[in-house]
């Protein structure tokens, strides 16, 4: 990792900046010597959707369409 004094990066920032986006290699920025803040590359933005957000988050069990047994203890009167 490219190292560059806080001084330096100060004077340079938008050209560090435009580095750090075209190679993707982060950049490490010191203060006499030790590091400050480290400039890394965007990571691509993910489309995020709602559609799916529960997916394998419910389990089901016998089957869905059958009464439920409430039902069978009734009585009907005819």
């Amino acid at each position: 990792m490219r190292e560059i004094a806080i001084s330096k990066f100060k004077a340079t920032c938008l050209a560090v900046l435009e580095d750090v986006r075209r190679t993707g290699a982060p950049v490490r920025v010191t203060r006499f010597g030790r590091p400050v803040a480290e400039v890394a590359p965007a990571r691509p933005e993910t489309a995020s959707s709602w559609l799916g957000c529960a997916k394998h988050s419910v389990e089901i069990f016998g089957d869905i369409a059958e009464p439920v047994g409430a039902f069978s203890r009734w009585t009907v009167r005819k």
